[in-house]
């Protein structure tokens, strides 16, 4: 099932229903993942703590002892178990001539509690993964060296041998019997997968979405940079259990999305005393790629960072912008109800 990939952080207060709305709506309903598709290891789980490292979300090397001997094995990560498993489905959608079959079963990496784990030495270089372009790929590729890429190339089904002093690769659905050259099978696998078998570069496919949650309550146990935030779609539960996400389309060419972001730049120029750090506080064309830009998008994304980075410390420019009082305006839910209103005001600033 082709689906545009879910790359979101879901947040709200504790008990608000996140875990279940993944499970029950988002899961089965928005990415096609139904009890079948569960069960065949379409869904990874992960809890980020204080004590998880990039060697649980990699894979890392662990000593066993047998016979008083030490050995060392390898252990996936849930982010290679989760990409390995979202390439081996797009393998399996492909004949062997190459020709695509059907459409990849999709796969969905859950982590709970995102911010309760150092996410930025959690992620590591899988941080650059993290912008998609359009068709849902990563916009740039890393590079993934020694055991942790052969492991991922065993995970994805491939396998190798020696012989006469050269190395044959085998990986279905392509030269499943007496394997070839590793820069032959890379020319079949690299256009379909953009997996590069020669230089050891990954990206993350369209058919694999990353869904976290955060309690607002916990913010501040690990801070998330700008950088990284940006990078993922924000969506508020309410204290109801209601999903905030407005309907309709904000902006529908790049030009009117351009000429708002200029107005919004503008705005947070104009009160830089009381933001912090004003020089990254900006927003790029690039913040939101695509058109149309709908209107959840500018509240999940747009509001959010404006809400959670740019005015953290004082509100007061909000208030003022939307011409609401005090006690109006005290949580991001209330905030992000007024998103048709908010890109009215900031458009006729300067009307």
């Amino acid at each position: 099932m082709t689906i545009k990939p879910i790359q979101k952080i879901i947040f709200g207060s504790p008990g608000t229903g996140k875990s279940y709305m993944i499970d029950n709506v988002i899961i089965p309903h928005e990415l096609g993942i139904n009890e079948e598709s569960v069960n065949r290891g379409n869904v990874i789980k992960a809890v980020f703590h204080p004590e998880y490292t990039h060697g649980d979300f990699m894979g890392k090397l662990l000593p066993i002892t047998r016979d008083k001997d030490v050995e060392y094995r390898f252990y996936e990560g849930h982010f290679l178990k989760a990409i390995a498993k979202a390439y081996k489905n797009i393998l399996s959608s492909y004949d062997n001539k190459g020709e695509k079959i059907s459409d990849p079963d999709n796969v969905v990496l859950v982590i709970d509690e995102i911010n309760r784990g150092n996410s930025s030495a959690i992620f590591g270089s899988v941080f650059q993964l993290l912008d998609r372009d359009v068709e849902g790929w990563s916009s740039y590729n890393t590079n993934v060296n020694g055991v942790m890429f052969d492991s991922l190339y065993s995970l994805i089904g491939g396998t190798y041998y020696k012989n006469n002093d050269k190395y044959k690769y085998i990986l279905a659905p392509f030269d499943t019997s007496g394997g070839v050259l590793l820069e032959t099978l890379n020319n079949k696998v690299k256009p379909i997968l953009n997996f590069d078998l020669v230089n050891r570069n990954i990206k993350i496919p369209p058919n694999l979405s990353i869904i976290a949650t955060m309690n607002t309550s916990d913010s501040s146990i690990y801070y998330m940079d700008t950088a990284f935030k940006r990078r993922w779609d924000w969506e508020f539960i309410d204290i109801d259990s209601n999903r905030v996400k407005a309907d309709g389309t904000a902006f529908s060419n790049r030009k009117e999305w351009n000429d708002f972001i200029k107005n919004l730049n503008d705005f947070i120029k104009s009160n830089h005393k009381s933001i912090r750090g004003i020089e990254d506080k900006q927003i790029g064309n690039y913040f939101i790629q695509g058109s149309p830009v709908t209107n959840s998008e500018i509240q999940s994304k747009v509001m959010f960072f404006i809400w959670d980075s740019v005015f953290s410390r004082d509100k007061a420019p909000l208030r003022d912008l939307l011409q609401l009082g005090n006690d109006s305006l005290v949580t991001f839910g209330d905030f992000a109800k007024h998103v048709v209103v908010f890109i009215e005001a900031i458009n006729n600033r300067n009307v």
